[in-house]
């Protein structure tokens, strides 16, 4: 007896975290560093998915379906939380783990994480888009609302060019949002209800429909995507692009002279008065699986992986705006980032997509109703968007 309880010691709880695995080694690292910070009571391992969304959810979708105990944290794209946590597939975070992960915040990211009241997700990096523009062709102060830039660049002898997202994708979904939420609507009122107010609605279909008709689209705008606008930006063919803040690092590299010459501004609005409060919110929360046979450990080991210093190198090594407003005036991440400030304004009161169990299937009828942007019919459109957006509530696959 003596020899069987004598000098034993607990062993550590092995977890796996499923993530795409960030160019910079960033996330892997968090789970290295928070294993040995944890002084031997859990050891993370780390699993990579697939860099594409898509791919990503369906690889978890898979496994948490078949209730998967190997899935002890998971990386989720903001908009799987309410499918995710409706099916029982990842755990609401505990009060006292709730708590430290809500404090300092930000307002946006932490709406992505949270579903019926409960919060679901650790906001571990976010994203956001801006204005982003030629100071050597854009005099003065860059346009603030979607006409004005449109009319602006359709205007101008030179790069006269705006590029966005308009293929046929999540993209689309995301500039809709924005737009609509601007122009003072919702696409849903509820998890399972249709918004799409009427006016509001109409303003945010003909600013895209303008768009998509004006002498400053991309004439590949049908097929663009967050690259090809890079692409397109970089080799001086566009004077205004409409994109996150990944293009500033590679504008620096590959076209040192564009670079310097690169200007930033909030997110277009509707109107003047909008400020810049409707930009889009994109990023990742750490949940913990529904079937994890190590809950406690989990959730210990998700809060410090998207703790201070982990969100500090996300940030500086692999260009992921943190979730906490207080790296915002960390000097080594504004050298980074000099548009710090601005983002951080916009996550803050930014515009979270639908939080709805049927969200995939929403945006799929948002984004084939609307594409292309060119041939859209305000009236025409609205009606579809509604009939569409129901039957995708309903499951109704028509699409």
């Amino acid at each position: 007896m003596v020899a069987g309880c004598g000098g034993s010691k607990t062993a550590a709880a092995k977890l796996n975290f499923w993530s795409y695995d960030e160019p910079g080694g960033t996330f892997r690292d968090a789970a290295k560093r928070c294993t040995q910070q944890s002084n031997g009571k859990y050891q993370i391992s780390f699993n990579a998915l697939g860099n594409d969304a898509d791919t990503q959810r369906q690889a978890l979708v898979r496994r948490l379906a078949a209730k998967d105990s190997s899935i002890d944290i998971l990386s989720m794209d903001v908009v799987w939380t309410a499918e995710f946590a409706q099916a029982g597939w990842i755990k609401p975070w505990p009060a006292n783990f709730r708590a430290a992960v809500s404090k300092g915040t930000l307002n946006g990211p932490l709406q992505t994480a949270t579903y019926k009241g409960r919060l679901y997700g650790a906001p571990a990096n976010s994203n956001t888009q801006l204005l982003w523009y030629r100071k050597d062709l854009v005099p003065g102060q860059p346009p603030k609302t979607w006409d004005d830039l449109i009319d602006t660049a359709s205007k101008m002898k030179t790069a006269g060019r705006i590029e966005i997202q308009g293929a046929q994708y999540e993209g689309m979904t995301v500039w809709f949002n924005s737009v609509e939420q601007s122009a003072g609507g919702q696409i849903l009122s509820g998890p399972s209800k249709v918004g799409l107010p009427t006016a509001p609605t109409m303003n945010a279909l003909r600013i895209m429909a303008k768009f998509g008709r004006a002498k400053s689209a991309d004439p590949s705008l049908s097929s663009q995507k967050e690259d090809q606008n890079r692409l397109a930006f970089e080799s001086g063919q566009a004077a205004f692009q409409i994109n996150y803040p990944f293009i500033y690092a590679s504008a620096k590299a590959n076209n040192p002279k564009l670079y310097q010459q690169i200007g930033w501004a909030p997110y277009p609005t509707v109107n003047v008065a909008d400020s810049a409060k409707k930009a889009p919110v994109g990023g990742f929360n750490w949940g913990v699986g529904g079937y994890s046979k190590h809950p406690a450990e989990a959730f210990a080991a998700a809060a410090c992986m998207r703790d201070s210093q982990n969100q500090r190198d996300f940030a500086i090594k692999g260009g992921l705006p943190p979730t906490l407003s207080s790296l915002y005036d960390d000097p080594a991440f504004v050298k980074s980032y000099p548009f710090a400030k601005l983002v951080r304004q916009q996550l803050e009161a930014g515009a979270v997509r639908p939080q709805t169990p049927l969200y995939a299937d929403v945006s799929l009828a948002i984004y084939k109703t609307l594409s292309p942007v060119s041939a859209i019919n305000p009236p025409q459109t609205l009606g579809q968007l509604r009939s569409r957006i129901t039957d995708a509530l309903q499951s109704k696959g028509l699409l």
